[in-house]
């Protein structure tokens, strides 16, 4: 899956939030805040071939079941698809 360069990771005051640049902030006004799960995801998104990998990555690092870790990264993509982030 691919990245929009449109909005960049940081961590701000023990906060981990995707800020919008460029373009993106006319568009998205906001920073989108995510927790450790979610920011492992981000980091791994482009590198793993699809899904599957992403969500064996998951397993091989944290203690989660299989249907939990399923659910939680279902869910966190299909929030960067509705705001059209991937």
């Amino acid at each position: 899956m691919k990245i929009k360069k449109e909005f960049i990771l940081r961590e701000i005051v023990g906060d981990i939030v995707l800020v919008p640049i460029n373009k993106s902030t006319s568009k998205f006004d906001g920073l989108i805040t995510m927790n450790e799960i979610g920011k492992f995801i981000w980091e791994n998104i482009e590198s793993a071939k699809d899904e599957e990998e992403l969500l064996q990555r998951i397993l091989d690092e944290y203690e989660v079941e299989r249907d939990v870790a399923k659910a939680d990264l279902d869910e966190f993509l299909g929030k960067l698809k509705e705001i059209d982030i991937i």
